[in-house]
């Protein structure tokens, strides 16, 4: 969908060849849908501090819990957002289920908006913690 643009404004500013060239820069598809669900997945707090913490290792749902001091219910439903959107993996071994980042591109994400946020030095213990992590 195109917003319409006010007449008077076409008059002033409108380009054609720089709209031209802006919408074919523009992905096509539900790209951006998707992208804001990913943004807005880490946008939660505990959902952002559940990803920091698997950046450091796997952990299973009671022991997020009892980091987060949140029921496991709570970590569960947090989990299946983050697994929906492939940020978080799991492996089972018994009962228990194992999670950890589905990928470093999430770590990137992490580590960028803590710089951005002027949190160099957590963006740099990050960077560390992830690189000496096993692949």
């Amino acid at each position: 969908m195109v917003d319409e643009v006010p007449d008077d404004c076409e008059v002033r500013c409108v380009r054609p060849e720089t709209v031209a060239r802006a919408r074919a820069v523009l992905e096509a598809g539900d790209t951006y849908g998707d992208l804001a669900a990913l943004f807005a997945a880490l946008a939660d707090r505990t959902r952002a501090r559940i990803v920091h913490l698997l950046l450091n290792e796997e952990m299973c749902t009671c022991d997020l819990a009892k980091v987060l001091g949140v029921s496991e219910s709570a970590v569960s439903q947090h989990l299946r957002v983050l697994r929906t959107l492939k940020l978080v993996t799991s492996r089972r071994a018994g009962k228990i289920v194992f999670y950890t980042l589905d990928d470093q591109h999430v770590a990137q994400l992490v580590q960028l908006g803590l710089a951005h946020l002027g949190h160099q030095e957590a963006a740099d213990r990050l960077l560390a913690a992830v690189s000496a992590r096993p692949a």
